[in-house]
């Protein structure tokens, strides 16, 4: 003889297995927010820590640019000049050392006979030109000085400026090097410009074996009809491939647990 409640008894017990299953995973993801605190964040190794900027420079951040046009609204959009300055102002008051790895062009560089299509236009527009390698003629507040905000961050005998990178990463100067000489292995990252040069020197740190926290709203990314958007290229490949990627309110909340 069959009866109802026999008959349908597996298919209940089924049913009440995953209903509680669903409640305990619910439950379980509760109390993770909830215990969620300020200890719970990755702590930083102060003595292996370094802040790096790329490109902290007039062409990308000034609304007088050559890039202004590509840039400046998502610059303007992230805040990327006033997170640049107080990521800068965080390392200092952290005594966590600062890095800068510049784009300079010298006039032998106009020799090079191609390019890619981002690098044949700043060579067009003269974009990071300087007079010479030993040269500052001209340099003052021209479009590869640094943005007037930060003289005094860069300027103050404690940055380190490595040589300039002369595409987009870091393999052609000494940015890795001076970091290993002061046994850093985290590295904050931040600058300009998102999907260019600072995702190349995230690849290329990655590469070298650093841990890579990327701010996310301390750079920013031209923004084309013809070629797409860069910014989002960028934090596409950020999530991707960096250890972290976070913001600036959150990255100087850490810095800032001596």
């Amino acid at each position: 003889m069959n009866t109802p409640h026999i008959k349908y008894l597996p298919s209940i017990k089924r049913v009440l297995l995953v209903s509680i299953f669903a409640i305990a995973i619910g439950s379980f993801q509760a109390q993770a927010e909830e215990t969620k605190t300020e200890e719970t964040l990755p702590t930083l190794d102060f003595e292996r820590t370094a802040l790096v900027v790329t490109d902290p420079q007039n062409h990308f951040l000034s609304p007088e640019g050559a890039t202004w046009g590509l840039v400046g609204k998502n610059v303007t959009e992230n805040k990327t000049v006033e997170h640049i300055e107080a990521l800068f102002k965080a390392a200092k008051a952290n005594d966590i050392p600062v890095f800068v790895s510049p784009h300079y062009y010298y006039p032998t560089d106009k020799g090079w006979m191609f390019g890619g299509t981002i690098e044949n236009v700043m060579h067009k527009i003269h974009m990071f030109d300087r007079a010479g390698p030993l040269s500052l003629e001209g340099f003052e507040g021209s479009g590869a000085d640094w943005l007037e905000l930060y003289k005094p961050l860069i300027n103050d005998g404690h940055t380190i400026v490595t040589n300039p990178h002369k595409v987009y990463g870091p393999e052609s100067n000494d940015l890795a090097l001076q970091l290993r000489k002061r046994r850093v292995d985290t590295v904050i990252l931040a600058g300009m410009s998102a999907n260019l040069c600072t995702e190349a020197h995230m690849r290329e740190l990655m590469e070298q074996g650093f841990e890579v926290i990327v701010v996310k709203d301390a750079t920013a990314a031209a923004q084309s009809p013809a070629l797409g958007d860069g910014y989002a290229a960028a934090l596409v490949n950020f999530g991707f491939i960096a250890n972290e990627v976070v913001t600036t309110d959150e990255i100087i909340e850490r810095m800032s647990r001596k």
